[in-house]
């Protein structure tokens, strides 16, 4: 089920109002309502995948009680794998199964050896690598035993299946989460205003910024070769901004939901392409994933305590990994490896952690300094996004080698004047609304004036969205 879908528009309500003025009064029915909501939820796109999932569930939920029963370290660590080989091994043959046959046979045709193994028409399973990254991370913190491991079944399996953010993220933590299963809920009306403006402005974003701009980015990707250097820079810098408007604007609608239903979610967007180096790039954009691999895998190969070869080792990895993670392709390791080139100096240098505080805050522009490194980080940030964006490695060299030619200096064979436009006064309220959780968290306005925004927001999602576009992390 999609957020900017007509039947989404339907399930929301119908689940809000079941939700605070029928089983408000026992937390358990509550709980359990939510449970059966996100599974339809889920099943609405192919309830064939509900036994993944569910199966997925119940091995993390008994791995986390044998943890809790066993202090034999030999055990635990046993139990630890079932639960890691369970969930990698589902995202691995659903995922990864061709990606690694398609390669197997490659290499060994390359040494005049032909292999006769044929792929499988698999159905890539929608948000695999979300709950699969977030029942991971509970069997983990179990084990370190960061976590009390849960004995309430209905409270886990709501956790870990949360329509919110069930197929896009963010990815939670347990240690967050889970424990609001435990307390009872009640409505703050503060609160759900908030959720709704939030909402909102992730519909702005996906159905006005992100679904407007990925008519553009199709045709230029698809038709590069035909096109101007200058044609292409705009194919690019729309891409940057499809991703993020469509990838931000899913988790502020899911994040915005929650706070409807009394839950807070992990702020996964931070304003990432008002950026001044590519460190700071990371901790603002998608967070829970970036947090996620830094405590799970960078830290526990070293993080950047070692000596050099070892901060070097840790950097890349942790960024093909991520890559990897993105899909199976090459293009998205080259995509990690292009963003730990750009990190490590930092890291070498010791400067990856300089730029902390929002930019220019308390002003309203930055200065020079400031412009020029987010105009820097922001065109390292588009080639990597080529890469992302290409079908294939040669393609993205392609694109790249015909977007510096010198066609770099013509006109654009054509202007997307009203999306241009729509990019810009989008990139004009995010930053001045780039000190707070979201663009549009407080509009200290008059009352009138308030609501006059909010209608001018629904008449542009109405009037100027794009033609419906799935949400792209829907294929991760």
């Amino acid at each position: 089920m999609l957020f900017n879908s007509i039947e989404f528009a339907i399930f929301l309500p119908i689940v809000f109002l079941l939700y605070w003025f029928v089983f408000q009064k026992n937390l358990k029915l509550q709980n359990f309502f939510l449970l059966v909501v996100s599974y339809v939820f889920y099943g609405w796109w192919d309830w064939r995948f509900l036994s993944l999932i569910a199966f997925s569930s119940f091995v993390d939920y008994f791995v986390g009680v044998g943890l809790k029963k066993q202090e034999n370290s030999q055990k635990r660590k046993l139990l630890l794998i079932v639960s890691i080989v369970v969930n990698l091994g589902f995202l691995g043959f659903f995922k990864y199964y061709n990606f690694f046959v398609d390669n197997f046979v490659e290499a060994f045709t390359l040494f005049g050896k032909q292999l006769n193994i044929t792929t499988l028409n698999i159905v890539l399973p929608v948000g695999i690598s979300f709950y699969t990254f977030q029942t991971m991370s509970y069997s983990i913190d179990v084990y370190r035993k960061k976590l009390e491991p849960t004995t309430n079944i209905v409270a886990f399996l709501s956790f870990v299946t949360f329509f919110p953010q069930l197929v896009a993220g963010p990815i939670e933590r347990a240690t967050n989460l889970l424990p609001q299963f435990y307390k009872k809920r009640t409505f703050d009306y503060a609160n759900a205003v908030n959720g709704m403006r939030q909402i909102l402005w992730g519909l702005v974003k996906k159905i006005v910024i992100a679904d407007n701009a990925a008519k553009v980015v199709a045709d230029v990707f698809s038709n590069y070769e035909n096109l101007n250097g200058s044609m292409l820079v705009i194919g690019a810098v729309f891409f940057a901004f499809q991703i993020y408007g469509d990838f931000s604007g899913y988790s502020d609608i899911a994040i915005g939901t929650s706070r409807l239903f009394g839950f807070s979610l992990m702020k996964n967007f931070a304003f990432p392409y008002f950026s001044r180096d590519i460190a700071e790039f990371w901790r603002r954009w998608h967070i829970s994933l970036s947090t996620w691999f830094r405590d799970y895998l960078y830290i526990p190969l070293g993080g950047s305590k070692g000596g050099t070869m070892m901060k070097v080792r840790n950097t890349f990895a942790i960024f093909i990994v991520s890559g990897f993670w993105h899909g199976a392709n090459w293009t998205f390791m080259i995509w990690g490896a292009l963003n730990a080139i750009y990190f490590l100096p930092l890291l070498l240098a010791k400067k990856n952690r300089t730029n902390i505080d929002v930019v220019a805050k308390g002003k309203y522009l930055p200065s020079v300094k400031e412009f020029f490194q987010i105009a820097l980080t922001f065109f390292l940030t588009i080639i990597a996004w080529v890469f992302f964006r290409a079908a294939n490695i040669s393609e993205a060299l392609h694109y790249l080698q015909q977007m510096f030619s010198a066609s770099l200096f013509s006109m654009p064979n054509y202007l997307p004047t009203k999306t241009i436009l729509y990019i810009l006064l989008f990139v004009l309220i995010e930053w001045l609304g780039r000190d707070r959780e979201y663009a549009l968290e407080y509009l200290n306005m008059p009352r009138f004036v308030r609501w006059g925004v909010y209608y001018l927001l629904i008449f542009a999602i109405l009037w100027f969205g794009g033609e419906q576009q799935e949400f792209i992390y829907f294929q991760f």
